[in-house]
C-alpha cells in the first residue's frame, strides 16, 4: 500500500482516539515491552511523544527503563539537515518543545548511534513483515542506518499491522519488533 495514503488514514484514526485511550492504550503498551528480550540490555533509545499528534505517550515506557536503570537516550531534530543526534537523559537534561511540537533535549551528553542496543521507533503504520510508515521525512531510517547492525528495533502502535504490504525504499529499516496494546509483533 502507498504510504502517502497509510499517513492520511492513520492520522485520522490516531486523531479519533479520546485522551483516555491514547493514556490507557499507551500504559497497556509500557507493560507489554516487559515481554520482549531485551532486558539485559543496557542502552535504549527512546522517543518522546508529540502530544498533540496524540502518538503513544511514551512517559511509561521512560519509567520502566529509569527503574530497570538502563541508560535512555533521546533524540534531538536537526530541521535543516533532516537528521537526529542523540542525548543521555539525565536528571539534569533540560527538555524543551521545538517549533513541532517535538519535546528534545536543548543540550546534555551526546551518545554515539553505534553504542545504542535498543530502539524504540515511533510510526504512523506497519505491515506484517516489519516495514513502517512515518511522518516521511526519513529522520528515523537515517538514524537507523548509523546503528549497529545488531541494535533492536521496536516500533509502538495503537493499531495492528496492515496485512498489505507497505510499499519500501531502499533505505527503509524494518522493525524486529511492534508493541501494540494487545499483541507484541515479532518480524
Amino acid at each position: 500500500m502507498e504510504k502517502t495514503l497509510l499517513r492520511k488514514l492513520y492520522i485520522q484514526k490516531r486523531s479519533a482516539l479520546s485522551e483516555s485511550d491514547v493514556e490507557s492504550f499507551s500504559l497497556d503498551i509500557a507493560n507489554k515491552c516487559l515481554q520482549l528480550p531485551i532486558w539485559h540490555y543496557t542502552n535504549f533509545h527512546l522517543f518522546l511523544s508529540i502530544t498533540g499528534k496524540k502518538e503513544i505517550n511514551t512517559e511509561y515506557l521512560l519509567h520502566i527503563l529509569q527503574g530497570k536503570d538502563k541508560n535512555c537516550i533521546v533524540p534531538k531534530t536537526n530541521l535543516k539537515t533532516e537528521t537526529l543526534s542523540h542525548y543521555l537523559l539525565t536528571d539534569s537534561t533540560k527538555i524543551k518543545i521545538n517549533n513541532w511540537g517535538i519535546p528534545e533535549p536543548e543540550d546534555g551528553i551526546p551518545f554515539p548511534e553505534e553504542k545504542i542496543e535498543v530502539v524504540f521507533v515511533p510510526l504512523l503504520a506497519y505491515d506484517t513483515k516489519g516495514n513502517r510508515v512515518g511522518y516521511g521525512k526519513g529522520y528515523y531510517d537515517k538514524f537507523l542506518s548509523l546503528c549497529n547492525k545488531k541494535t533492536i528495533k521496536i516500533g509502538l502502535s495503537f493499531f495492528t499491522p496492515e496485512e498489505t504490504m507497505i510499499a519500501i525504499s531502499a533505505i527503509d529499516i524494518p522493525l524486529d519488533y511492534c508493541v501494540s496494546p494487545n499483541e507484541v509483533y515479532t518480524f
